[in-house]
């Protein structure tokens, strides 16, 4: 693309920017990137245990800000907040509006019919399953603990304990993992599962790159 749009990236958790960074980096330098945190919001939904009306508001006003900056585009990097960001991309809708998880579930369902569905975060694997299509098998599996260690800097013991909890997934075509703060261990499950492993921000990326050349 010969401009550099620009990209509103929005995060729930603050472990989600680096990795959606890196995606950019390799694939699409260009693009210039734009964050906005509110790690209050995957605390409140953990607390609350369910979407709710307040919640979507929240999401709106984040749209609305990205879009007043002159945002090209608006990627969501939360992976638990699938109707919120469907509501953003209603008020939006002259604008690409993607969930973190769209293009990923896009491309695993091409790689087979049992998907494994890996996170460390549980309203992941409530809102997310209902996103795939009724003709593919979903097997949702948390790495339990993984998370508290991520949050305490201990990325080792948040990446041991997702590869041991891929190891459940071996039988599946194919593993996503759902979320951007996860990615990185792509490489490592694909190891110990022998399974193609599927991920956010390489997915999402790509399909920006193909929704933004379309409207060029």
């Amino acid at each position: 693309m010969t401009t550099s749009p620009r990209i509103a990236l929005i995060h729930a958790l603050k472990h989600s920017i680096a990795p959606i960074e890196a995606a950019f980096a390799a694939a699409w330098p260009e693009a210039r990137l734009m964050n906005l945190l509110d790690d209050s919001l995957s605390a409140d939904l953990a607390r609350d245990g369910k979407l709710n009306d307040a919640m979507n508001e929240r999401f709106l006003a984040l749209g609305d800000y990205a879009a007043a900056t002159g945002a090209n585009a608006i990627l969501f990097t939360c992976s638990a907040f699938g109707p919120c960001i469907e509501a953003v991309a209603g008020a939006h809708a002259s604008m690409p509006v993607l969930k973190p998880n769209e293009a990923m579930i896009e491309r695993a369902v091409t790689m087979g019919k049992k998907i494994g569905l890996l996170s460390t975060f549980p309203p992941t694997l409530v809102s997310m399953p209902p996103e795939f299509p009724a003709s593919v098998q979903i097997v949702p599996k948390l790495a339990e603990g993984a998370l508290a260690a991520l949050d305490r800097g201990d990325r080792a013991t948040h990446d041991r304990l997702i590869v041991e909890t891929s190891k459940d997934l071996r039988d599946c075509d194919v593993i996503a993992l759902a979320q951007f703060s996860i990615a990185s261990t792509g490489p490592l499950v694909a190891e110990a599962t022998g399974r193609p492993v599927v991920t956010t921000p390489d997915s999402a990326v790509e399909k920006l790159i193909r929704l933004l050349a379309a409207k060029a």
